[in-house]
């Protein structure tokens, strides 16, 4: 499984996907692990079956154990969070927004890689989740740490095509049945 046979996968219909993917993947600039974390944390945020088997053994082969699992991480607490914070940010009451969390979210503080590695996973995550707090906020961390508007939106590139093939992908294995 490979971003190759991902990539051969997508309908013609849908060939800016498919150019877009080898593109945001195959000629980024961000350094392997950020690439790589990058990449596999949007894969499961897709939601999509297919797009994570295909992506998850180049992601694991591009990055050290650590950062495979803090991937995974970024991922699985974003889960939670862009849904908490989505919904206080959306409810009219912003009583909700002085209420305590009460929400373990420890591996924000050591997630067992560089900060800023894993607050470009988070905010990838957070893009395809649609949590405009989340994304405010580690776009902020982000800046105050010398990351670039560049290297932010190149991650948020990534998002966005793998959720599209993923959306594509899934669609056209149901109309298949």
């Amino acid at each position: 499984m490979s971003l190759d046979e991902l990539k051969a996968a997508v309908p013609d219909y849908a060939k800016d996907l498919k150019l877009n993917l080898g593109s945001v993947i195959g000629n980024s600039e961000l350094p392997q692990q950020q690439l790589w974390g990058t990449v596999l944390a949007c894969a499961i945020a897709s939601r999509s079956p297919r797009v994570l088997r295909e992506l998850e053994p180049e992601a694991k082969s591009n990055l050290k154990p650590e950062a495979y699992a803090a991937a995974k991480s970024a991922a699985a607490i974003m889960a939670m969070n862009n849904v908490f914070y989505r919904t206080r940010h959306l409810l009219s009451d912003p009583e909700y927004g002085t209420l305590r969390a009460g929400l373990r979210m420890n591996v924000i503080g050591n997630p067992g890689v560089e900060k800023v590695d894993f607050e470009l996973w988070s905010l990838a995550v957070s893009a395809i989740n649609g949590c405009g707090q989340c994304l405010d906020s580690h776009e902020q961390v982000l800046r105050k740490a010398g990351v670039d508007r560049e290297t932010i939106q190149e991650a948020v590139k990534i998002a966005a095509v793998i959720q599209a093939v993923g959306t594509t992908l899934d669609a056209e294995a149901v109309l298949a049945e």
